[in-house]
């Protein structure tokens, strides 16, 4: 089997497919079936004491289990080459999640221009945890935009990243710790010590997807303005790597991002990212829109690029 046809062919068939299709909420998803595995582990060993340790093994064992699985099973399937690359198409095109997340931020903002504010609080409130009640129609939009920055970088960017360094094993287990995170990785009662272990490794797993992300955005709008904001808020965030992504788009967009929120009644004082209170119309989501899309697309190009290079070499 060719080894860059094997690499390129299932990322290009992937990378299409999330395009045209996004992700289906009625079609089965890997990350359901890992959100189960984690809830199921979490009931088992979310008690008493030691529970730091409880929440690594878990996290640790779901891991090597992802990476192994994925690991033998294309070498079980390498012997039926196009059934290994439909395989790893279909799992690459299920571990990336641009044109759901657009579809997403899209809808909130055109329910808020259709129908309302109180409509668009409630569409807000299916993708983020931050409470929506209360907030102004500038709010929402910024919800919006943050949590595409964030997600450019955890949906789409490290999934690539990890895809170029590991393949599709990679690819997969990344998914799993970013999964283990969104369940398990909260700082309350119910998840401080068991959830720890987790949220590092989500932590450590993105400290260079979020900066790659940051950088082609900055790159691909070609603003100073967005390097100023991604040196001087990236680091201020409470995130490690959250606030790259989003000092990178407030930056480019010229706004503020960030300050107080309240989540599940408790309000939680961030820092601003950027300077210009300024509102945020409708119409700037078509924007935000093609630099996700083009940030996506050079992305996939450039880990061609670079695997094509180390595959050409080897050979010389």
């Amino acid at each position: 089997m060719d080894p860059l046809l094997a690499f390129v062919l299932p990322l290009l068939l992937g990378y299409a497919a999330d395009l045209l299709l996004g992700d289906p909420r009625s079609w089965p998803h890997p990350v359901k079936l890992y959100g189960w595995l984690i809830s199921q582990g979490t009931r088992l060993l979310n008690r008493g004491r030691a529970r730091f340790w409880k929440g690594a093994l878990l996290t640790i064992t779901l891991c090597v289990a992802v990476y192994i699985s994925f690991y033998f099973t294309l070498i079980v399937l390498s012997g039926w080459p196009v059934v290994y690359y439909a395989f790893s198409a279909v799992f690459v095109f299920f571990a990336l999640a641009n044109k759901s997340l657009l579809q997403e931020g899209k809808e909130v903002f055109d329910v808020l221009h259709q129908e309302g504010l109180e409509a668009g609080r409630r569409r807000l409130s299916w993708i983020v945890g931050r409470d929506t009640a209360h907030l102004s129609p500038d709010q929402i939009r910024i919800a919006v935009f943050e949590s595409m920055s964030e997600n450019l970088s955890d949906g789409v960017v490290a999934p690539l990243f990890f895809y170029a360094v590991l393949g599709l094993p990679g690819m997969m287990l990344y998914k799993m710790i970013n999964t283990l995170d969104s369940m398990i990785g909260y700082k309350n009662g119910q998840y401080l010590y068991f959830g720890r272990f987790a949220a590092r490794l989500d932590d450590v797993a993105n400290f260079i997807p979020a900066r790659i992300t940051a950088l082609l955005m900055i790159l691909l709008y070609g603003s100073s303005r967005a390097w100023h904001f991604m040196i001087k808020y990236g680091p201020a965030h409470s995130s490690p790597n959250s606030g790259y992504p989003e000092a990178a788009l407030a930056g480019i967009l010229d706004c503020r991002f960030g300050g107080p929120n309240s989540y599940q009644g408790v309000v939680v004082h961030k820092p601003y990212i950027g300077e210009n209170e300024r509102s945020i119309e409708h119409g700037e989501f078509s924007k935000v829109m093609y630099l996700n899309h083009a940030v996506t697309f050079v992305m996939v190009i450039s880990i061609i690029a670079v695997k094509y290079y180390f595959i050409w070499t080897a050979q010389q």
